[in-house]
């Protein structure tokens, strides 16, 4: 049996910007209300990114809105989270994020299981001739997927 998973929202600009090596699935530390907002899709990923402080990893710059028919008890829309992940892979992560051109990029947030979850990426960055590279790649692939539908017509 399939498990159901909803994607709440998702770093598409990630893959374009980033070499992505390995990726982690990470619970969340959540408050009430973030959960409701994460629950209606209100969540941005754009220009977050994680970072290991102290044997514990953090996502900063994640910005989750404020809950609607929330009232003083709100959370601070870009407040710093905590990612929960095994020890291992904490030191593991600390250990690739200190070689040179290795970050954490967060890719989606979604829920399984009823528990938020955010998929983690291990990544580089890419130069401009890389992006550029994938693009013509991208344009080319579709083309050739074009032609060959109007082919079979």
């Amino acid at each position: 049996m399939k498990e159901a998973m909803k994607v709440v929202c998702e770093n598409r600009k990630a893959r374009h910007d980033y070499f992505i090596h390995e990726t982690y699935e990470a619970g969340i530390e959540l408050q009430g209300t973030e959960v409701k907002s994460l629950r209606v899709g209100k969540a941005n990923l754009r220009d977050s990114y994680a970072e290991v402080k102290d044997g514990e990893i953090f996502v900063e710059h994640m910005h989750i809105s404020p809950y609607e028919q929330g009232n003083i008890f709100n959370h601070e829309p870009l407040r710093k989270r905590r990612l929960l992940l095994h020890k291992r892979e904490i030191l593991k992560l600390f250990g690739k994020t200190r070689e040179k051109g290795f970050t954490l990029v967060p890719l989606k947030i979604y829920f399984k299981k009823g528990r938020a979850k955010m998929e983690l990426a291990l990544a580089s960055g890419k130069h401009n001739y890389d992006k550029r590279d994938a693009l013509h790649e991208k344009s080319a692939k579709r083309d050739v997927e074009r032609a060959l539908k109007e082919r079979s017509r």
